[in-house]
């Protein structure tokens, strides 16, 4: 069953597509990445999915539900968490999480527990007293990120959640969203930082310029769109003569910083390599170190996003 169901969905601004006719579904109890560069149409999308904004065309149903016509039914089961900071600078940690309970009409013993189990889940316990005005970038997110997890929810939006906190409060986030959907929750989740959607994701669809350009798992995207494999070839030396005696060669690069780098990128990755082996061996150049690099999923969203600006130029 699909949790997420957007067809044909478009937004303009001044005659100026931000959305372009895309479709989403979204399945029920998964972790669903979004992504894209700056200005491509994440959070648009986002505020057209939660019904922030209207669309210009499509329609959109969300849990079921007709968002277009009953934003106020859908928003009572979503939980969002935007980009953009969000916090009370005179309440403490806990009477933030507390005022965003009584917002959302928590039980009062519920208030407690959840509370709780949130301070210790995203480690505020040491500065539940403390006013948001004087928290760090990172544990001001932290707190936005914890009180939207007070009240119940079936879908939750999560637009670059981890941004200013430190890899050790990132790992915990991104553990802390998969325990919730292995409970039930469904996220729809954006970042920037690929590995994030990578360790997280079960689906990641990738908008440019307002299209989406592919939707698949991130195995499947590297299986389709990852078939370069990176070798590289290090020599403990410096040898300014390997360009001349591998002309005619083609899909490598030399560096020099530390003795002699060749990398190879292609699609025939392993014939150069045996090409580069065969000339290196009779000319006795002795290899220090040979190792294979899959293409990340980082390189593989470079390269589409790379190419879909190519084609619609």
């Amino acid at each position: 069953m699909s949790c997420i169901e957007a067809r044909s969905i478009s937004k303009s601004y001044d005659g100026i597509l931000a959305v372009d006719s895309i479709d989403l579904s979204v399945p029920t109890g998964k972790i669903f990445g979004f992504l894209g560069p700056n200005g491509a149409g994440k959070t648009t999308t986002i505020k057209l999915l939660t019904t922030l904004v209207p669309p210009t065309g499509g329609t959109i149903r969300i849990l079921g539900m007709d968002a277009i016509s009953n934003p106020l039914e859908v928003r009572k089961r979503i939980g969002v968490v935007l980009q953009q900071p969000s916090y009370e600078p005179t309440l403490s940690v806990e009477k933030s999480i507390e005022k965003y309970a009584m917002m959302w009409n928590v039980d009062k013993k519920l208030q407690k527990d959840r509370m709780e189990d949130l301070l210790l889940a995203f480690d505020l316990q040491d500065i539940r007293k403390k006013k948001n005005d004087d928290l760090s970038i990172g544990h001001r997110r932290r707190v936005q990120v914890a009180r939207e997890f007070v009240h119940d929810m079936d879908l939750l939006f999560l637009d670059e959640p981890t941004v200013g906190l430190d890899p050790s409060a990132r790992r915990s986030l991104l553990d802390y969203i998969k325990k919730r959907v292995r409970e039930g929750l469904t996220i729809f989740f954006t970042t920037h930082i690929l590995e994030e959607a990578e360790y997280l994701c079960d689906e990641i669809a990738i908008i440019n310029k307002g299209k989406i350009i592919a939707v698949d798992t991130p195995a499947e995207l590297k299986n389709k769109f990852g078939r370069e494999k990176t070798i590289k070839i290090h020599i403990d030396t410096i040898r300014k003569d390997l360009s001349v005696l591998l002309q005619g060669i083609r899909d490598y690069q030399i560096d020099y910083n530390s003795g002699t780098t060749i990398t190879i990128q292609s699609h025939s990755s392993e014939n150069i390599l045996l090409k580069i082996l065969k000339i290196l061996t009779v000319n006795k150049i002795p290899i220090e170190d040979l190792s294979v690099v899959p293409t990340s999923l980082e390189e593989i969203f470079l390269t589409m996003v790379k190419n879909s600006n190519v084609s619609s130029d």
